[in-house]
């Protein structure tokens, strides 16, 4: 299987994974952080099949209430709901 990895990003600062982005703070994803089993990595790989392609715009437009979950997250046009554990797996980079 491919291993899924931290792709090199074009600018500095610091990472963060997808959930610990501020609500409505923008972002670039850079990659995926490593996974730890075969759920994880099927869980990465469908992020990237729908749009968590690296260099893609990306910020979180609303938690859930009363916990953080699920987030909503715009990712180019179009909005999906992630739970935090999901989110984690999206590395980004605030613009």
């Amino acid at each position: 299987m491919t291993d899924i990895s931290t792709l090199p990003a074009a600018t500095d600062g610091p990472l963060i994974g997808l959930n610990q982005l501020a609500r409505q703070a923008r972002a670039v994803v850079v990659g995926m952080n490593a996974t730890q089993d075969d759920e994880e990595r099927g869980i990465a790989l469908r992020l990237l099949e729908i749009g968590f392609l690296p260099g893609e715009k990306v910020r979180v437009i609303a938690h859930g209430y009363p916990g953080q979950d699920p987030l909503a997250v715009r990712v180019g046009h179009t909005t999906f709901a992630l739970r935090s554990h999901e989110a984690a797996l999206v590395q980004v980079r605030l613009v």
